[in-house]
């Protein structure tokens, strides 16, 4: 099917992930590993479909027929589609916690966030709208929050939703890797050390089951544009 792209470019309308991204970036997003059953994982800047009324309110202008045919085709973002980016923090099983203003900490280990965390923000918010929280990420799930902490509707402030504020994997439609455009802006999207720290895991290991890693694959790559919100 034309539609069926391997790696897609994403526009970046909001200020959320500043100053990993900004407003007006273009980023390409890997969607073939999901194929292949992996996990979203701690550190990954992530692209994903709304997990449920996260972008309530915002505007969705109705197409015309032209704009859909180019919409079909991967020419125009969709109407319809509301994806948003954020950074995972945690995966199924882990312990996340934010006290304060912080630092974030993963079951028990606390992140070294200066390296992605827009300055002048702390790693916490202090206030009764969700920035203080204790969470346990359920099977099948992830919890995500912007490097902009805040400016980011994320995880933290979705806790009272139905989905109690983690995003479905089966959401995400792939990682960000690259920062495309513009070109003064181009780099790479790599996970931060401070999240392959030791220990980390530890706590999380029992509550998910190992993979196994796919190698050497080299896809036909097409690209498609779409905008991503949040």
């Amino acid at each position: 099917m034309i539609k069926t792209f391997l790696v897609q470019a994403f526009s970046i309308p909001s200020d959320s992930m500043q100053n990993t991204l900004q407003r007006g970036d273009r980023v390409l997003v890997d969607k073939l590993t999901p194929w292949f059953g992996s996990e979203p994982e701690r550190g990954e800047v992530v692209v994903f479909h709304d997990p449920g009324n996260w972008l309530a309110g915002e505007p969705t202008p109705t197409p015309n027929a032209m704009q859909r045919a180019l919409s079909w085709i991967g020419l125009m973002p969709s109407a319809e589609d509301k994806d948003l980016i954020k950074r995972v923090i945690g995966t199924a099983g882990d312990v996340i916690e934010c006290k304060g203003t912080g630092p974030v900490k993963v079951n028990g280990k606390a992140l070294e966030e200066n390296s992605y965390v827009f300055a002048g923000n702390t790693p916490c918010s202090e206030d009764d709208q969700g920035g203080q929280f204790k969470v346990t990420v359920p099977a099948g799930k992830i919890w995500v929050m912007g490097d902009h902490r805040q400016n980011s509707l994320d995880s933290r402030y979705h806790q009272q939703d139905p989905g109690g504020g983690f995003v479905p994997t089966d959401k995400v439609v792939g990682r960000a890797v690259v920062k495309a455009w513009p070109v003064n802006r181009w780099g790479t999207l790599p996970v931060p050390d401070t999240f392959s720290q030791s220990g980390i895991s530890s706590a999380a290991a029992a509550a998910t089951p190992g993979a196994l890693g796919l190698a050497g694959a080299l896809p036909l790559v097409l690209w498609r544009r779409r905008r991503v919100s949040g």
